[in-house]
């Protein structure tokens, strides 16, 4: 039997619990992150990508990227809704989120400008945590960047660091720096009696 499905077809019958899209400020509404927390939906928006590249190195056309997370599959239709209202490009369905909020920083890809992972937005609850798990490699490597905050910002007490990252830093950062507490707390301590002794 021959399959006679168009490529719009195929589109339009996806089922899928992750999509993502494109929205170019310009055409936006003027409340659409609102629009967006009404939804009800866990959501992350990217910063404004403002710096990107074409390959003849002219600059894209400012965007962000978002991310949208239904309960369960959810179907093109449904989220096109969305995307009309905002006046974005159709959405795209996702397999995975991880590398998609990644491409928000370009955090793998060293080449394309690098955005600041701190500007991401999210709305409803979203956390990228709950979706990936972070590796080893990548723990042991948040680990070093905390370690190197606690020697520049002179942190002694556990209080202090962990108000300073819950604040100022990642996602990430934070999930490290709070289900790491026995190693921070004796990393401060053996800093603030090293500190204390060498008063004397």
């Amino acid at each position: 039997m021959t399959n006679n499905l168009t490529d719009k077809d195929k589109k339009v019958k996806i089922k899928k619990r992750h999509w993502a899209f494109v929205a170019y400020p310009e055409s936006l509404p003027e409340d659409w992150q609102e629009i967006l927390r009404q939804t009800g939906l866990s959501i992350a928006i990217s910063p404004l990508h403002n710096k990107d590249e074409n390959p003849d190195k002219t600059v894209k056309k400012p965007h962000y990227h978002v991310i949208l997370t239904y309960n369960g599959p959810t179907s093109f239709a449904v989220v096109k809704k969305i995307t009309d209202e905002l006046n974005a490009p159709i959405p795209i369905a996702l397999e995975a989120i991880k590398g998609y909020y990644r491409y928000f920083t370009h955090k793998d890809n060293p080449e394309k400008f690098q955005y600041d992972e701190k500007d991401i937005k999210t709305l409803n609850g979203f956390s990228v945590l709950d979706f990936v798990e972070i590796t080893k490699s990548e723990i042991f490597e948040i680990k070093n960047i905390l370690m190197d905050l606690i020697c520049e910002k002179n942190f002694t007490e556990y209080a202090d660091f962990m108000d300073f990252v819950r604040k100022n830093l990642t996602l990430a950062e934070k999930d490290v720096a709070s289900s790491h507490t026995y190693f921070f707390c004796n990393y401060l301590s053996s800093r603030r009696h090293t500190r204390l002794g060498g008063k004397k």
